[in-house]
């Protein structure tokens, strides 16, 4: 007997709204993950290690969750798009793994969405189907599914590579001890030999031509007013970069393309021409006569 429309387009509701829950879940415990990393690293930097292996298993937690979460929605997607194959009477076998995992894992979840999801799929492949899925005798569910849901402390190895991930996103010196052997290793590498002969490096004077060619530091000359503050790292981007716009492509307008090629008339370039040549003449006529009138003025006073 085949399932009911009715029955089907719940289904088909309950999952759209579970993916959409989900998101929404996920989001917000990465927003909280990153707020409880950036307190770890105030506890790292004060010295509370102690504290902070205690709090950030919390944070891997959170993590797993998470983790478990994206599983479930992937399945829900996968059981969306194939939302014919589950109007058949049986399981079809490529939706037992993901059904059975929905039905397994959805009651360690606090999604009402998934819940009631999970409770129209039960309805539909009936109890003793459900029961298979909840005690897993056939070992259909997902073996990441059941790994997330372990509830285990955390390896301590595991631990203490969180904290120092998160150490090296904030730029704490963490462990203490590894910092100070790495300062005492530089030390001995910038000191003289035990021997007390100081080896020094003598190198050879740049030549003027490679100083011309030299690139000078950036804090010489003056500086520009404007300035771009570089992004702050974080745990989706550890090494982040200034992208700057690219300047747009200027192109000469129509009317001024039009203007360019339009042709000058020869009329207007002959009065124009005529008008120059009448300037230089009269001004050269100008200057004839200043001299004669000088040359007058000097016979005068010779006479006199």
């Amino acid at each position: 007997m085949a399932p009911s429309s009715s029955l089907m387009s719940k289904i088909k509701v309950q999952l759209k709204l579970s993916i959409s829950r989900l998101r929404m879940v996920q989001q917000k415990d990465t927003a909280i993950a990153k707020q409880q990393r950036r307190l770890m690293a105030q506890l790292l930097e004060q010295g509370k290690e102690e504290s902070a292996r205690i709090r950030v298993e919390n944070i891997i937690r959170s993590d797993i969750t998470t983790e478990l979460l994206e599983i479930l929605e992937l399945y829900c997607e996968l059981l969306l798009a194939r939302i014919g194959l589950l109007e058949a009477k049986e399981c079809d076998p490529g939706l037992e793994e993901p059904i059975k995992s929905i039905i397994y894992a959805a009651p360690r979840t606090e999604i009402k969405e998934l819940q009631q999801a999970r409770q129209l799929l039960v309805e539909k492949y009936g109890k003793e189907f459900a029961l298979e899925a909840i005690d897993n005798s056939d070992g259909k569910v997902a073996e990441r599914v059941l790994k997330k849901l372990k509830v285990e402390p955390p390896d301590p190895e595991l631990v203490t590579l969180y904290l120092k991930e998160i150490a090296r996103t904030y730029g704490i010196a963490w462990p203490k001890a590894e910092a100070e052997n790495k300062d005492l290793s530089d030390e001995d590498t910038d000191d003289t030999p035990s021997g007390g002969v100081a080896a020094r490096n003598l190198e050879e004077p740049l030549t003027t031509d490679e100083l011309s060619r030299a690139t000078p530091p950036r804090h010489i000359g003056p500086k520009s007013p404007v300035s771009i503050a570089p992004p702050s790292p974080s745990t989706d981007n550890l090494s982040p970069k200034v992208k700057l716009p690219v300047p747009p492509d200027l192109k000469p307008g129509t009317r001024m393309t039009a203007f360019k090629k339009q042709p000058i008339d020869r009329s207007v370039k002959g009065d124009i021409e005529d008008k120059d040549v009448t300037v230089e003449k009269d001004a050269s006529v100008g200057k004839a006569l200043s001299e004669d009138d000088e040359l007058a003025r000097r016979f005068a006073a010779l006479r006199r």
